[in-house]
């Protein structure tokens, strides 16, 4: 964070949509009495306490590694992961519009306003975020027409959605 000259107590939390102040008397704000795990390591059994500094020392190496790679990488990882997710919810039976929406919004987020800073992987970012935008746009028209339509009745191929038969 920039130095701005001012002289600023730690009672306030920097978020991404700015600063937050933190009433130190307030029991809200307090840390836990006990761990987020709910037991303090004095009264682990020794594996338990065996298998917590394992766990804490896997979650040293990942960090490491994640601060050895640039920021533009581990982005753009979580950017296509956004994809996935918008894929999964269309995959849905019915598709979850809803969900997707968020998913195509959050990676549209990322990719729309880091333009020039997202590395190798900008211009493929920016394919797929297009490609599940317009994969969006079909499966939404699909619903509509469907909803139109009223609610599916077997045609005479047996099929429920019409997709067996070339009749109008």
């Amino acid at each position: 964070m920039p130095d701005t000259g001012e002289n600023k107590d730690m009672n306030s939390l920097w978020t991404p949509g700015g600063e937050h102040p933190i009433d130190p008397d307030d029991p809200a704000s307090a840390p836990p009495e006990q761990p987020v795990g709910g037991m303090a390591p004095e009264n682990m059994a020794p594996e338990d306490h065996q298998r917590a500094e394992e766990l804490a020392r896997d979650m040293a190496a990942v960090q490491e590694q994640l601060a050895s790679m640039p920021a533009a990488v581990v982005v753009a990882t979580h950017a296509m992961g956004l994809y996935e997710l918008a894929a999964i919810h269309l995959s849905k039976k019915p598709a979850n519009l809803t969900e997707t929406a968020v998913a195509i919004d959050a990676m549209a987020g990322v990719v729309e306003k880091l333009p020039g800073r997202l590395g190798e992987a900008e211009d493929t970012l920016k394919a797929a975020l297009h490609q599940i935008r317009m994969a969006y746009v079909k499966f939404e028209q699909a619903a509509r027409v469907a909803e139109a339509a009223g609610p599916d009745e077997p045609d005479e191929s047996g099929a429920e959605d019409g997709a067996g038969s070339d009749e109008g």
